[in-house]
């Protein structure tokens, strides 16, 4: 499952620079799949949606940092638990129930974004 910065984020960005995939951003930030990993031009995700990895995205957020769910493994494939979890002095990074996932999904999916 991925992680989700809940609304008691105080905008301090430290999870930020923890992440290896990339996957959080500051609120009303765009994105791209593209951003830390090996992803470019049209992929097909392991969801099975087609996208343009250099294509910028919306914000997730406008008013926070949040995680981009398809690109959160739970830091699986690089560390034994989510970093952003680990560094958060508020503890507002955890589990997102509308994004459960396995471990090999999130280590399937952690391989495909950062091709070895």
């Amino acid at each position: 499952m991925a992680i989700i910065i809940t609304d008691e984020c105080i905008n301090c960005g430290a999870c930020e620079p923890e992440c290896p995939n990339t996957a959080i951003y500051e609120g009303a930030d765009d994105w791209r799949y593209a951003d830390g990993t090996d992803l470019d031009g049209d992929v097909v995700l392991p969801n099975g949606k087609q996208v343009n990895a250099n294509e910028t995205q919306e914000p997730v957020s406008d008013e926070i940092y949040y995680i981009v769910p398809d690109k959160c493994t739970e830091c699986k494939g690089f560390h034994d638990e989510p970093q952003c979890a680990a560094v958060c002095p508020v503890d507002c990074c955890i589990p997102d129930d509308d994004h459960v996932e396995s471990e090999e999904e999130l280590l399937a999916k952690q391989a495909f974004m950062h091709k070895e």
